[in-house]
């Protein structure tokens, strides 16, 4: 019977292997939702499990929003938070739980402080305190949080930008509040000048916090202490060959069997102006690409692989890098981007091998807000953009990808408008809707007519427009672009109701 039982469980995992491998290999993002934010823009994405309960919190200018999210990808708000002074963005936000209280992190860009955040029982937020920067802590224009729990206690390690690059430590206490242990200002050596990504890894009861330096185009890695306290390790500098550093934004990690890796990304300063934001004008552009370095035993970075950038990817701009999901032997990796506006699938095998997956183009550039989350067996993510004229935050949930091989897909909008509503305002509508097709090169066609059914069951629909889309990028960069966007907003006064159908069919 026990050997029945082994042969059972072997079976059983090697084909849980196989599923995973054949999802990984071909995985796709399909977007769930869309909801609207009560900011100015989405600049920070973060999530949360509390008691069973998932919760995304939108970080932008001013403010951040809650949301439930629901097991099927469904974005419900709850409530907005403002900021310190109205100011921000929330460019950094981590929520974690310090002795059985849930807190949120945030740091608060121009409004120059962290503020602790207690998530209450419906994931609203109760500020609870509040930390303001002095000479000593470089908390100036703070942009990113990590948290790391030692055995005594836990710690929130924040870096800086501009004028006060660096890297600090502070105690968290039971009610949220900080209490500084450390601070390491930036200089020649370290990579801390602009911290946009931090990740940590444990090896061998030892804990290291790995670094980007946006302003100084590398990574370092450090060694923290119980109390709290760190010892930079090592150091690793752009260059104009392999490294693809200059601008090192998105930090992250995983383990996979025996090795450790750090993946690094970056945002090229071919994007900014050279004697404008940039510190050190004398960089080279060699492309785009994704590093990988292995971790080694005395928790030092070594340079491992590079994934570079070509026609099949979407790496330009990279902002963030998020896990999806891991198993022994290989991981999931979501890229956001900027200048591609896409998420980009990757996939990392034990070897530290990068390899892509799938892209989906959102229709909008990503900065800093995207999120990997799990609900049982499923991985989503969330994303927001920066664009102030968007107002909005989406959710994909990550799957095999269907085969639309032949098919296209057809758009279709049912409108009715109030009685109210004039001729001449009915006809501007037409108008301005059927020149989406001359503003959006990605719809392949619209055809629209008035209602002529006298079936009687019309529901008062009079004007349906058909739009044609090739693929699902098409789609997505229709439904977020500033062309479709400024239609809703102009037509939206007139309109008495709207009713919305996808479907996919073959091509004649």
């Amino acid at each position: 019977m026990n050997l029945l039982k082994n042969i059972l469980l072997l079976c059983f995992l090697v084909l849980s292997q196989i599923s995973f491998s054949q999802v990984s290999d071909d995985a796709m993002l399909y977007r769930k939702d869309f909801k609207s934010i009560s900011g100015k823009n989405t600049v920070s994405v973060t999530s949360y499990e509390k008691d069973g309960s998932h919760y995304v919190f939108a970080g932008g200018v001013g403010n951040i929003d809650v949301y439930s999210l629901d097991k099927e990808g469904i974005l419900t708000p709850i409530s907005n938070h403002e900021l310190h002074m109205k100011k921000g963005p929330a460019r950094g936000m981590v929520a974690d739980r310090i002795n059985g209280t849930d807190f949120l992190f945030v740091a608060n860009k121009h409004g120059n402080v962290i503020e602790t955040f207690k998530i209450l029982t419906n994931g609203s937020l109760e500020r609870v305190a509040l930390v303001e920067d002095t000479d000593k802590t470089y908390l100036g224009t703070a942009i990113t949080l990590q948290v790391v729990h030692m055995k005594k206690a836990s710690y929130l390690f924040i870096g800086g930008l501009e004028e006060t690059p660096g890297l600090s430590s502070f105690k968290i206490h039971n009610d949220g509040k900080l209490t500084h242990v450390q601070s390491m200002k930036d200089d020649q050596t370290i990579h801390t000048d602009g911290i946009i990504g931090m990740f940590v890894h444990n090896i061998k009861g030892k804990t290291y916090l790995y670094t980007g330096g946006f302003q100084d185009n590398g990574v370092s890695s450090f060694r923290v202490y119980d109390d709290g306290t760190f010892k930079n390790i090592n150091n690793i500098s752009d260059n104009n060959t392999d490294r693809y550093l200059t601008g090192a934004y998105p930090v992250t990690g995983v383990t996979l069997g025996e090795n450790k890796y750090v993946i690094v990304g970056h945002r090229h300063h071919k994007y900014y102006e050279r004697n404008g934001f940039i510190k050190k004008t004398d960089f080279e552009y060699h492309g785009d690409g994704v590093s990988v370095f292995k971790v080694n035993k005395k928790g030092a970075l070594v340079p491992h692989f590079v994934l570079k950038d070509d026609e099949s990817t979407k790496l330009q701009g990279q902002t963030r890098i998020e896990i999806v999901s891991v198993d022994s032997n290989e991981a999931v990796l979501a890229v956001g981007t900027r200048d591609d506006a896409s998420i980009q699938l990757l996939k990392l095998n034990e070897n530290g091998i990068l390899s892509p997956i799938n892209y989906l183009e959102t229709g909008y550039s990503i900065y800093y807000g995207l999120r990997s989350h799990k609900i049982g067996e499923d991985n989503f993510l969330i994303a927001g953009s920066f664009r102030f004229d968007l107002g909005k935050i989406a959710t994909y949930k990550i799957a095999p990808k269907i085969n639309r091989e032949g098919k296209v897909l057809r758009h279709i909008v049912n409108l009715k408008y109030k009685d109210n509503a004039t001729e001449d305002q009915v006809n501007e509508a037409v108008k301005t809707f059927v020149n989406l097709k001359n503003e959006i090169p990605e719809i392949t066609n619209i055809e629209w007519g008035e209602n002529d059914s006298t079936e009687g069951a019309s529901k008062g629909f009079t004007h349906t427009f058909t739009i044609t889309f090739k693929d699902e990028h098409a789609r997505e960069i229709y439904l977020f672009h500033k062309a479709h966007l400024d239609l809703v907003k102009k037509v939206g006064p007139i309109i008495g109701d709207v009713f919305v159908m996808d479907y996919w069919t073959t091509i004649n």
